[in-house]
């Protein structure tokens, strides 16, 4: 596993703690010690649970989560992604662990508000915003299949409200929440990092042109 201290990989160690039983579920605590930083990792997980002749056990895991350190499960964006999406994203991320609703909710926000800043598309529902930054054809075809993904996951045809009500809880589809923070990640570089690595490199060509006694390239 990736240490969240120090993002190492390292081959876990793990001492289990039964925390107990509600009526139901079945709760334990993973130890762990990342060997690179030293730093403890602690893992609460939830079992379903059982009854026998003998008494409560539990069995199969339903979810876990990271109790400590409270981070989020994604590295952060660069830094040129601007802090009005980092702000929505990092908090997405944090939470996805804990309510993958409510990361989900984060992040088809974060997801209209850069559609409307970045791709100019008109405001209306997200289903519809989609549709025009596709119609469009700005984005690159690997982009453009990953965001109308997000309809399909979603299955906005049946719960449109997903669509016209962004930053609602509602229940998501298992990978849902996942994929939109995917979608965002491939936005931000898309729509930040790469046109500064271009804007970089025509700098550095223009100062060779300049020192051959040739005129820049034209913007």
């Amino acid at each position: 596993m990736k240490c969240p201290h120090c993002q190492t990989e390292y081959h876990p160690n793990t001492e289990t703690f039964d925390v107990g039983c509600d009526v139901h579920y079945c709760w334990i605590l993973e130890k762990q010690i990342c060997p690179a930083c030293s730093q403890l990792v602690l893992q609460l997980v939830c079992l379903k649970k059982y009854m026998a002749d003998f008494g409560p056990f539990s069995g199969e895991e339903l979810r876990r989560s990271v109790a400590w350190p409270r981070s989020a499960s994604r590295p952060n964006p660069p830094k040129e992604v601007p802090a009005e999406f980092c702000e929505d994203y990092i908090e997405a991320s944090l939470i996805l662990g804990d309510s993958p609703k409510a990361s989900a909710a984060i992040s088809r926000r974060c997801l209209q508000h850069l559609l409307r800043e970045k791709a100019g598309v008109k405001p209306a529902d997200l289903a519809t915003e989609i549709t025009e930054v596709l119609d469009s054809n700005q984005l690159p075809s690997f982009l453009a299949e990953a965001i109308d993904a997000i309809r399909i996951i979603g299955n906005f045809a049946a719960h449109p409200i997903k669509s016209k009500a962004t930053g609602e809880i509602l229940a998501v589809e298992p990978g849902e929440a996942e994929w939109t923070l995917d979608v965002l990640e491939g936005l931000f570089d898309f729509y930040f990092i790469q046109p500064l690595i271009l804007q970089q490199k025509r700098e550095a060509l223009n100062v060779k042109l300049a020192e051959a006694g040739k005129p820049p390239l034209k913007q």
